[in-house]
């Protein structure tokens, strides 16, 4: 199990246009060429909009994006000319094959903080696709066939316990609260990425809630053959 630190993930952003962003993996100039991917994992980024900031258009090809908002209201926009507002508890799926441009805007009038996970398709190309998933439940996680990956989405009281998937490779994020790990406590913005996960389980030291990452090996079976 290898720990990463909220602290030690890679800080960018614009402060002064009111975007400040945290990377997990190596990103735009934060090039580590031992730190590009987990699995089919190649970015976990929180982002925090002030209110009326946003990213302006943008291209995306040959990528998963699903998004999850921790707080406010996402606004999302993209070139099919679909329009959505994102909320706590749901999961955006944008899907953006051979290429897709969007905007991402807080359009509200209080901060925006979210997660949007990149992860790598097995076959690239196609067409875009779109989905959002509203309030999620804990007990279905959501599956992304395209990188052979499940979401396990877990909100947890204080003790309770739930089981990390048996996978060969997990990435556990979590979002806020406090949780134990194979007697490793992680806090908010805190990650293991664990290798060969087996019969381990997770403990709320404080309520909390994380997001795990059920990930086929990339020459193995495919959990997320089926889309939830």
């Amino acid at each position: 199990m290898d720990v990463r630190r909220a602290a030690e993930r890679y800080r960018g952003g614009e402060p002064q246009a009111g975007i400040e962003s945290w990377h997990a993996f190596s990103f735009g100039p934060h090039y580590d060429p031992d730190n590009l991917r987990f699995g089919a994992l190649i970015a976990c980024n929180e982002e925090r909009l002030a209110p009326g900031a946003g990213f302006d258009e943008h291209p995306h090809s040959h990528t998963e994006l699903i998004t999850w908002v921790v707080e406010g209201e996402l606004t999302h926009r993209d070139s099919t000319g679909r329009e959505t507002l994102v909320r706590p508890g749901d999961v955006q799926h944008l899907s953006s094959a051979a290429g897709v441009r969007h905007v991402e805007r807080n359009d509200g009038d209080t901060p925006l903080t979210f997660l949007q996970m990149w992860l790598a398709p097995r076959d690239p190309g196609g067409d875009p696709v779109y989905g959002t998933v509203t309030g999620i439940a804990d007990s279905t996680p959501y599956a992304v066939p395209e990188a052979g990956a499940l979401l396990h989405v877990r909100r947890l009281a204080d003790g309770e316990r739930t089981a990390v998937p048996d996978a060969a490779h997990v990435y556990v994020h979590v979002v806020r609260g406090e949780v134990r790990v194979d007697e490793v406590t992680l806090a908010a913005g805190d990650s293991a990425r664990i290798t060969g996960a087996r019969d381990l389980t997770a403990v709320a030291v404080s309520r909390a809630e994380l997001l795990m990452w059920e990930m086929a090996d990339v020459t193995g079976g495919n959990p997320g053959a089926e889309r939830a």
